[in-house]
């Protein structure tokens, strides 16, 4: 069976799988170690049930890359 069922679509087609960190109804608990759900109760961050609604703002971007430092002698041939 694959697991692909799972995943939702956003608008600009990239998949991500459905957790509870990232659901409209969760939020965090005070250590972090934990999502408490509106609907569920007190869910793992990883986890997910039928009714994760995708909460666009609670997504972390991924940081950017530092770019390396150049010295002038690194171009001179």
């Amino acid at each position: 069976m694959r697991g692909d069922f799972l995943k939702k679509k956003l608008l600009n087609d990239r998949l991500y799988l459905p957790a509870c960190s990232l659901c409209e109804y969760g939020r965090p608990s005070p250590d972090a170690a934990a999502v408490l759900c509106v609907k569920r109760g007190v869910m793992l961050p990883d986890s997910s049930c039928k009714k994760f609604k995708y909460d666009p703002i609670k997504r972390q971007p991924p940081t950017k890359q530092k770019l390396p430092a150049y010295a002038p002698e690194d171009f001179r041939l």
